[in-house]
């Protein structure tokens, strides 16, 4: 039987998203924001306070540390689990102020700092399970964080519990806290030789007791458009505005297909996410989505395809298409080691759970580490409207969550 401290974990994930830590996509430092290493230093101190072995905080602001390995079979594998400490960008997550709704009922909840946020089971249906425990969200005005510190909270709770359970058996437990996640550059300055890993799990998923071993294969594009430019007093039948272009390549985009506002389940999309420049030279960014690689392959020639035509139709002016790997579907690695998931679902099962195996309509830091050498599914926390003022975690299955680590650690000590 565990039992993971449910007020110690509460405190724990409460205290940790009090702290500011939002990464930034237009910096170029590493990481992107200073202020992600408060918490990396916060976690560095509490893991060194446990007792673990090898606690490290590099210059880049990841966190490693090794829980050692207490069982006398030999070759176990080492196992990682790891979870980011950046919030997103997308809304404030500077002075987050927690709330815990104890026994919640099922009623519309009103979140105190802005009365137009109002957290309700009609818009939020996973509400439902969770009545009659108890949830956290913020106040209204700022994102939550648990994306990804729930992911935070539980790793390092599950530690204390292995930490203070010595009679529970495993092999060497590897630590990791990464930066810039949400900025995608999660694993841009990880040392996989501190990591001293086979085998990884990001703690960094939604809905007890899912098991996400599929995750998009993403590229960036660039399409960049070169104007033909005159003084605008003596531009009749010559000037070719680059801006204007751009604008029609955008309103050329399908309207009902082919956008992440009108796709689903295992459809890929192209999606703009910026626009910048000036009449001369204008550039539009694109993230490009789907689950193979030949999806990606014909979303580009698509792509190129729209602008080009457009851009036909102005002499003078020439464009430059660029994509750009971003990462991979994690699938194709982890068919590869089928006992990373399959491990994975039986200690999911262990904690109570059915178990939920889909795909990410996104990436994780698994996406890349699955790439790096380390086959890495993503686990549940039970994070809910995550990057917005409605975000919201039951403490429950932040509890299972916890259970299932410490679960998986005794799976591959039992099946080594």
């Amino acid at each position: 039987m565990i039992a993971i401290n449910k007020d110690a974990l509460v405190q724990r994930f409460m205290r940790y998203v009090q702290v500011d830590t939002q990464s930034d996509p237009e910096s170029n430092s590493f990481p992107t924001t200073e202020k992600q290493k408060d918490l990396s230093k916060i976690l560095a101190a509490e893991l060194t306070t446990m007792g673990l072995a090898n606690v490290e905080l590099d210059e880049f602001g990841y966190v490693y540390a090794t829980v050692p390995g207490n069982s006398d079979k030999q070759n176990i594998p080492a196992i990682c689990f790891c979870s980011h400490v950046d919030t997103a960008p997308d809304c404030s997550g500077k002075n987050v102020k927690p709330l815990l709704h104890k026994n919640y009922d099922g009623a519309d909840i009103i979140l105190p700092d802005d009365a137009t946020q109002i957290l309700s089971v009609a818009k939020s249906p996973y509400l439902k399970t969770q009545i009659g425990g108890d949830i956290i969200t913020a106040s209204g005005t700022t994102l939550l964080g648990s994306d990804d510190k729930a992911g935070v909270a539980i790793i390092m709770q599950a530690t204390q519990y292995l930490m203070d359970n010595p009679t529970i058996k495993h092999g060497d437990i590897k630590i990791v806290f990464t930066p810039d996640e949400e900025v995608g550059k999660g694993v841009a300055k990880i040392d996989m030789q501190r990591v001293g890993a086979q085998f990884g799990y990001t703690l960094d998923g939604g809905e007890a007791g899912s098991l996400e071993d599929e995750s998009f294969s993403a590229d960036g594009a660039t399409i960049t458009i070169h104007g033909v430019i005159v003084h605008p007093g003596y531009a009749k039948g010559k000037l070719k505005n680059a801006i204007k272009i751009a604008g029609e390549i955008l309103d050329a985009l399908p309207k009902n297909e082919w956008n992440p506002e009108s796709t689903e389940k295992r459809e890929g999309f192209v999606h703009p996410v910026s626009v910048n420049g000036i009449a001369e030279k204008t550039t539009i960014g694109f993230i490009v989505r789907d689950y193979t690689r030949d999806g990606l392959l014909n979303h580009h020639a698509r792509l190129k395809t729209i602008a080009e035509t457009i851009v036909a139709k102005y002499n003078g002016v020439t464009m430059e298409y660029e994509q750009t790997e971003q990462y991979r579907n994690m699938k194709e690695v982890l068919d590869l080691h089928p006992e990373v998931v399959a491990n994975a679902a039986e200690a999911i099962k262990r904690s109570g759970l059915a178990v939920i195996q889909e795909n990410i309509r996104g990436g994780t830091d698994g996406s890349r580490l699955s790439y790096m050498g380390l086959p890495c599914p993503n686990i549940f926390t039970g994070m809910q409207n995550i990057h917005g003022k409605q975000e919201w975690i039951g403490v429950n299955d932040m509890m299972k969550a916890a259970e299932t680590v410490v679960h998986l650690c005794m799976v591959w000590e039992e099946k080594s």
